[in-house]
Parts: structure tokens; sequence; C-alpha cells
């Protein structure tokens, strides 16, 4: 049985952690599937949006640690672990993630590496590194900060404390939660906005946010100016201003790179 599932449909490419027997836990070999399976969606012009999610009624349990004995080098197998965050964290197009059950250690850090976080009221989250004698990987040390603020990201990793659906999405770490019967639909008609949507200023929208951290303000608006002067030119403004005139919903063209668009 695949360790991964990716399934395509119109647009949005769902990808499912497929190991419930383990609580969705990834494996040694699962982080450069996880990575190959990003960088494919990356240049798919046809891959729009991406949903990750789990099966079995869980997300991700993290790292399977009984497969580290077998890692063929410690520092190595981590390293795949961060390829496969930076795979999804750069990924040039929509990310959520759809959170039912436990998401925890890298796991919880996969999740906040979606731009969107969708969870289940019986969603539980965890940096649960320091309880096992570890410390953060899947880019947690550089999300958690980011999301949360230096202090509050320290003590959730000093203390590894198990955060209810409500309590991470005061936080910041969830954007969503909902009942447990409703998370599909929510998240399926997200996807499906986004899917719609203009793939070209998505992108380049995504990419000015996350820049936001390392720029200055002369640094952001001249790369506000250059991706705005980029849409200005492209077919996507120009669908969405007959719209506007027509008075209907524009119909962005599918076509469009996000990866390769961007100047």
């Amino acid at each position: 049985m695949d360790s991964i599932l990716v399934d395509r449909a119109d647009g949005v490419v769902t990808v499912t952690l497929n190991r419930p027997e383990r609580k969705n836990a990834l494996g040694a070999d699962d982080w450069t599937t996880l990575r190959e399976v990003f960088d494919a969606v990356a240049d798919r012009a046809d891959d729009r949006v991406v949903v990750v999610t789990g099966a079995g009624g869980e997300f991700c349990a993290g790292a399977d640690l009984s497969s580290i004995g077998t890692a063929r080098r410690p520092l190595e197998m981590v390293r795949d672990v961060g390829r496969a965050a930076a795979s999804v964290i750069r990924l040039p197009k929509p990310v959520i993630a759809k959170v039912d059950g436990v998401a925890v250690g890298a796991g919880c850090n996969l999740a906040l590496s979606a731009d969107l976080v969708v969870a289940s009221e019986r969603a539980r989250f965890s940096e649960i590194f320091a309880r096992r004698g570890l410390s953060l990987d899947f880019a947690g040390s550089w999300l958690l900060p980011r999301i949360v603020g230096m202090q509050r990201a320290k003590q959730l990793a000093f203390f590894g404390d198990i955060l209810d659906a409500a309590t991470a999405q005061r936080l910041g770490l969830v954007t969503e939660v909902v009942a447990p019967d409703a998370l599909d639909g929510h998240v399926a008609a997200w996807a499906r906005r986004l899917a719609d949507g203009p793939a070209v200023a998505l992108s380049l929208t995504k990419r000015l946010l996350e820049a936001s951290w390392t720029s200055s303000l002369e640094q952001a608006l001249e790369a506000e100016a250059v991706a705005q002067a980029h849409n200005l030119a492209g077919p996507e403004a120009a669908e969405a201003l007959r719209a506007f005139k027509e008075k209907r919903d524009p119909t962005f063209p599918k076509e469009q790179q996000a990866k390769t668009s961007a100047p």
C-alpha cells in the first residue's frame, strides 16, 4: 500500500498520508516521496491548489520513530525531512492542510507549512519533540516564531503540550475550526475557490507575503510594483476587468503556470 497517495481532480491535488495503522507517521523514505510529490506539483500548470490530509481520521503523528534505526545516516535522514519541508513551504501555489485527529511533531509542522489550516473540532496539535528527547524539525524553528512569536514558540517547543483545535486557533496555528462532519465540505469549497482563482496573482501574492519577513518597506513596495505590473500586463487581470464590466464572475485561464510566470 502506498504510504502517500496523490489524487488530481480539476486543478485540486489531494495529498493523503496513508499509514493509518501508524497514525500516518512518515517513515525514513517517505520524506523524499513527499518532496517529490510537491516538486511535481510545482512543475504542473494544471495543478492549481494542494490539499494535504491524512487517512483514517488522523493527520500525521510525525516521524515513525521505529524507522529511525533503519535510516542510513541520521543527519541525511533529517536533511531529507528539511528538504520535504522546503518543498511545501516554497510551493508557488496555495496549500491547505485538512487536519483531523493528531498533528504532532513533524506532522504539526507539516500542517503549519500550509498556507491555510482547517481543523476539525477533534484535531490535536503538539510540538512533541522535547517529550521524545528531540529538537524541532520540519522547519518548526522557522515557522513557530513567525506564527506565534518567540516566547510562545519556546513555550510550545519546550513543553510539547497537546493543544485542542480551539486553543490552536486562538494561538494562530489554525485558520478555521469546523465540526468533523463539515471538514471535507469546507476544505473542498476553499480548494475549489482557489483552483478557480488567478493562479499567477495568487502565486505572486504568496511570494510577496513570505518575502515580507526579510524585506524592508522600500523593498516590499518595489516588489509589489513589479508584481502588479506583471499582473496588469497578463490575461488574468484582463479577464477580471472584462468580467467586472459585464457584471459576471471571472473565468481565469487555466493554462497559466504559477511557477514560471513571476518576474
